[in-house]
């Protein structure tokens, strides 16, 4: 089974008015006025998955400031996840310090939904190093067994939209603050994941995982190779980005450029994903 870890979904009157919603909400504004940005409906990822052979898809609205749009986005993940239950596999996104964040969890959790995220620590304008601040978030997603996906950027590099000043050391805190979370560090974790070179590093991320969206943009074939070479196969996650970029686009350089066995890319195309949801 191939499942795609890391796919956006919009309700297409969000899509159609996007404008509307991102004059209250700014890094909204800011991704959706970059060159690259594309919005998909439910429909357009199912099209996408049986396009490019995939099987699932973790899907997941956008990471507003505004809980009650987080809830409206939340209910609509929740519709197409019962429309599509063979398809889509639904994550719920909320502002983690909102004091109604740990109902709205519990409640998408209820529903159906399969853990939260993606999160946009400085988009969404919360403290990942303040346990004080998201703690309540942090005891609800661990109680009720829910893995936590968080947007994380490479520290070095040309800049592109969406690119944060979140530090890996950061990170780091948080992980070492939650080691009964279950973690995935998106976009290779801005590469955090070489650390786990170190003894101790790797103890500690022992609940994290990693996914590959957007890999095409920003690194080569060799990127496989190091998390192969670390032994880290077992918690890389396959994720596109999609719509900005169709899972198709990641399998020439994976099945023939990425030294990666069969069994390696099986883990990495879906048997990781399954282990970690339970599916």
């Amino acid at each position: 089974m191939k499942i795609d870890f890391h796919v956006h979904i919009t309700p297409p009157d969000i899509i159609t008015n996007w404008q509307k919603f991102a004059q209250k909400e700014s890094y909204f504004s800011l991704l959706c006025n970059n060159k690259y940005h594309k919005f998909a409906t439910a429909e357009d990822v199912v099209c996408m998955l049986e396009r490019d052979s995939f099987d699932k898809a973790v899907v997941f609205g956008w990471a507003f400031c505004d809980i009650g749009l987080c809830r409206y986005v939340n209910d609509y993940v929740i519709e197409m996840v019962k429309k599509y239950p063979d398809k889509l596999i639904g994550f719920a996104v909320v502002p983690p310090q909102d004091k109604e964040a740990v109902k709205e969890i519990e409640r998408c959790r209820i529903k159906g939904l399969m853990g939260v995220g993606e999160l946009f620590p400085e988009g969404q304008g919360f403290d990942i190093e303040n346990e004080k601040e998201i703690s309540n978030f942090t005891k609800i997603c661990r109680d009720l067994k829910l893995p936590v996906l968080l947007h994380a950027n490479e520290p070095v590099g040309h800049y592109y939209t969406g690119k944060t000043n979140v530090s890996l050391k950061q990170l780091e805190t948080f992980v070492k603050n939650n080691p009964e979370l279950k973690i995935i560090l998106a976009h290779w974790g801005g590469g955090i994941f070489i650390y786990e070179s170190m003894k101790e590093v790797k103890e500690s991320f022992n609940n994290v995982y990693y996914d590959t969206s957007i890999t095409p943009f920003l690194y080569d074939s060799g990127i496989y190779r190091a998390a192969k070479a670390m032994g880290l196969c077992e918690k890389i996650l396959f994720g596109s980005d999609f719509p900005i970029l169709p899972a198709s686009r990641y399998m020439d350089v994976i099945n023939n450029e990425s030294s990666l066995s069969e069994n390696e890319k099986s883990n990495i195309l879906g048997l990781n994903a399954r282990k970690l949801l339970k599916i």
